[in-house]
């Protein structure tokens, strides 16, 4: 069976990392605009005629097209932050959750989750869970992206003649949009203080959460720490979390490791014993932190293998 997919927005960064990874399947057909999409009534028609729609615009541009879907059986992933709290919307990190896999395939509405909030979550949902990291506790997250986490504009002007920007600390008025779903996804009660940056390579990123022990309730070890998200992602085929003595070992970290894929690797950094930890996170900001999860979560959608047109090495 071929199923009919429509990226609204084909033409962003986002967009054209997701037609890079669906338009070589057998198993689908990609409706196609070109010069027509910004016709009103052809918008329309292939937003209701496609099986499964992929918004990749601003947000106020994705409410409008969900507004235009009128088709019940058209299954809708927004890319945008527009939903990602929203009511009635499914939240696209299938790992979230022993739960989250089997809500997002069975959904009409999945909002796509943000790049930083993916490796926040995956660091720090199974903390508060297991009762490690208290719901109000204060947490901190820092983190530095590829400049394409931008778009167009922040890639023209890294990749411009004479850039001499070789690091950019952003954000600064403490409201980025991402930290209403990184607080809520990550199980916490109080608002995250979210500190990002942007460097000057292309993509990959490192979400670093910063932890003292001895602040939270029972000073819990490194080991138990390690061992939450060794229990939480038992089994995930795209996120791993890498041996205490691997992590011990290493002397620094590249935000480009894991380029060009799906993955997302958990390292739990401090001394055995020792007061204080650095949670990190790696992954690709257009693989797992964009269109690599937006392609899982089409898969699971349309009820096929998670991993089909995926690299997961």
């Amino acid at each position: 069976m071929t199923h009919t997919i429509f990226i609204d927005g084909e033409a962003g960064t986002t967009g054209l990392e997701i037609r890079e990874r669906l338009e070589a399947r057998a198993d689908l057909e990609l409706l196609l605009l070109g010069d027509r999409r910004r016709d009103v009534a052809a918008r329309r028609e292939a937003l209701n005629g496609a099986d499964a729609v992929i918004l990749c615009l601003p947000d106020d541009a994705a409410r409008e097209a969900v507004a235009m879907i009128e088709h019940p059986g058209v299954k809708v992933i927004d890319a945008s932050t527009a939903h990602r709290v929203a009511p009635g919307w499914t939240y696209g990190f299938p790992e979230m959750d022993a739960a989250q896999r089997a809500a997002v395939a069975g959904s009409t509405r999945v909002s796509n989750p943000g790049c930083y909030p993916t490796g926040f979550i995956a660091l720090m949902r199974p903390l508060v869970k297991a009762g490690l990291v208290p719901a109000d506790h204060p947490v901190s997250v820092n983190a530095v992206s590829g400049y394409s986490g931008g778009g167009k504009a922040m890639i023209a002007e890294f990749e411009a003649e004479g850039a001499a920007t070789a690091h950019r600390a952003y954000g600064l008025s403490l409201t980025h949009k991402h930290v209403p779903e990184m607080t809520r996804h990550a199980g916490l009660s109080r608002p995250v203080l979210f500190a990002p940056a942007v460097g000057a390579y292309r993509q990959g990123m490192l979400v670093e959460v910063p932890l003292h022990l001895s602040a939270l309730p029972e000073t819990p070890s490194i080991e138990r720490l390690h061992g939450a998200l060794v229990e939480a992602y038992a089994g995930a085929r795209f996120v791993e979390v890498a041996d205490l003595e691997t992590t011990e070992a290493m002397t620094g970290i590249e935000p480009e490791g894991l380029n060009g894929t799906n993955r997302l690797r958990l390292h739990v950094f401090g001394d055995r014993g020792g007061a204080q930890a650095r949670l990190v996170a790696l992954l690709d900001n257009l693989g797992k932190g964009a269109s690599g999860a937006a392609v899982q979560n089409l898969n699971l959608m349309l009820g096929l293998d998670e991993g089909t047109g995926l690299d997961s090495r």
